[in-house]
């Protein structure tokens, strides 16, 4: 069956977009909504991050939650959960309620919502064949993009008509993606030996946590720099939207073209573009060097993350898969933050550097293994 075709993953793709809905609005609007209630805009920054400490810390005790129920009953019920969250928090606000009961609200949504995308991406196995998966991951890749830009942009179309109406909006995302979630999908396996992952299972994962970490720790730094990397050139802030803007293209580029090879891919090859784009963007090479790297990283962004996700996937355990893609999404993320932390330490040249050799390493333990690592796991069509 071809994907543009599949009904099942259409259905699938428009519930996982309306649950990252929210995470993609939430800093505008909790900006928004504490500058209007309070009169201060640093405590949206300040819930914001609470809310993804809160999604870091719940993503794998409720990945295994959702494990033991199974995702396709498991995730309306986090779902709607989540919505409530959001409806308490706006209310709360609405309410004038104490800064410390804000941030302890907050937590509600957080906790909850950091095991829908590993939910989700464990009910993609169960929606398309192993020979679409790369496709599926692809295209899914390319959507991502659109909703990265239009949920800031929707945020303040939204607040025109009212401070509340984009918490409210985000709540209604939720609900929206409980009512889309798959309800045929195999039932969760029993685990084959108690709880746990067995330790040395766990090492085979590591190589593909590493890229999971590299592509977040990578693109912050480009997605958080784009004025000082512009300025670095001497060109005024207004041309700082360019460097995101070739990322994107770059990235959906990337994503599109691996979708139509519709195969896994070595992604040593995808590392590698990573430390080449690192390395070009730190030397500092003029505007060409400029665009050219973050071309390069865009371009490999979303075939590593397929190639990542496909690998994952097989060596999950059926009844382990919702908190190991928790688990995935969540070391993403601090890739993201460290990204996000070394642009502000460090000098700018460096911050590329502790990227690609991030990429280095993770490129490095797959060599180091390469049979366990990609040769039992990649996918052919």
């Amino acid at each position: 069956m071809s994907l543009f075709t599949h009904r099942a993953y259409w259905r699938w793709s428009a519930g996982v977009q309306f649950a990252r809905l929210p995470a993609t609005m939430a800093p505008l609007a909790f900006t928004l909504l504490t500058t209007a209630t309070t009169g201060s805009y640093r405590l949206g920054g300040v819930l914001m991050s609470v809310f993804v400490v809160a999604e870091m810390a719940g993503a794998v005790p409720v990945g295994r939650l959702l494990d033991r129920v199974g995702p396709a009953r498991g995730l309306p019920a986090l779902l709607l959960v989540t919505a409530v969250g959001f409806v308490v928090l706006a209310v709360a606000a609405a309410n004038r309620a104490p800064n410390a009961v804000l941030l302890a609200l907050v937590l509600l949504p957080g906790v909850f919502a950091g095991a829908l995308s590993g939910g989700f991406r464990t009910l993609l196995a169960d929606t398309v064949d192993d020979a679409l998966l790369p496709r599926a991951i692809s295209v899914d890749a390319m959507i991502l993009e659109g909703v990265l830009i239009g949920g800031p942009a929707l945020v303040a179309l939204l607040d025109l008509a009212g401070t509340f109406v984009p918490v409210a909006a985000m709540a209604v995302a939720c609900v929206a993606a409980a009512v889309l979630v798959p309800r045929r999908a195999a039932e969760p396996d029993r685990a084959e030996s108690g709880d746990d992952v067995p330790a040395a299972r766990l090492i085979t994962y590591l190589p593909w946590l590493a890229c999971a970490f590299t592509v977040g720790l990578l693109l912050s730094t480009i997605e958080v720099a784009p004025l000082p990397l512009v300025q670095r050139l001497g060109a005024p802030a207004t041309a700082a939207p360019v460097v995101i803007a070739v990322l994107s293209g770059a990235s959906i580029a990337g994503s599109a073209l691996y979708a139509w090879r519709g195969k896994t891919g070595d992604p040593r090859l995808f590392l590698g573009g990573f430390v080449a784009g690192g390395l070009v963007l730190a030397a500092d090479l003029g505007w060409p060097g400029l665009l050219a790297s973050v071309a390069v990283i865009g371009g490999c962004t979303g075939p590593l993350v397929a190639a990542t996700s496909v690998n994952l996937q097989r060596l999950l355990p059926k009844n382990r898969r919702s908190a190991g893609f928790s688990l995935s999404f969540t070391v993403q993320a601090c890739g993201f933050g460290l990204g996000s932390l070394a642009v502000g330490v460090l000098p700018l040249w460096l911050a590329p550097v502790f990227g690609a050799f991030a990429a280095a390493i993770a490129g490095g333990m797959l060599v180091v293994k390469p049979a366990r690592a990609i040769g039992t796991v990649s996918v052919t069509s």
